[in-house]
């Protein structure tokens, strides 16, 4: 199979294979007016599979949320053919309005306007607790 390069834009490389349709929808990718290609279940001899997702024009990306989903994510920035920044993304320690309180005594879910926020509990295990009633949010699946 061949996919053509990026000649400006993103590739986002070392998505967890199965992940990329998520991310795409997410992203609201279907909305650009530009080349978005999707490749899944790519061989990789660090991961065994993983998925990419290569958009042919430069857009703002929620590093939050893109860490949260798959703190494995390369972020490659491309220019006139050529990588001009390669960045690693890691669970964030503060999540905002990225996932939702499931208690249903928490302020956040009797006042609407009240933001999400979590923070890391564990990093190893991917536990976040809810900053107003500290309730737990385990791994995103």
């Amino acid at each position: 199979m061949n996919i053509d390069g990026v000649n400006t834009g993103i590739v986002l490389d070392h998505i967890k294979a199965g992940k990329s349709m998520e991310i795409y929808n997410y992203l609201r990718l279907d909305k650009l007016d530009c080349s978005v290609a999707v490749v899944q279940n790519v061989r990789s001899s660090k991961y065994g599979k993983k998925d990419i997702i290569k958009i042919d024009d430069e857009i703002e990306l929620d590093f939050e949320m893109l860490g949260y989903i798959d703190s494995n994510i390369t972020i490659n920035r491309v220019k006139d053919g050529k990588l001009q920044k390669k960045e690693h993304l890691e669970l964030p320690e503060t999540l905002t309005d990225v996932i939702k309180c499931k208690n249903p005594r928490c302020i956040t879910s009797t006042e609407q306007e009240i933001t999400h926020i979590f923070k890391l509990a564990d990093r190893e295990k991917k536990i976040y607790r809810c900053a107003y009633c500290d309730v737990e949010h385990k791994e995103y699946k």
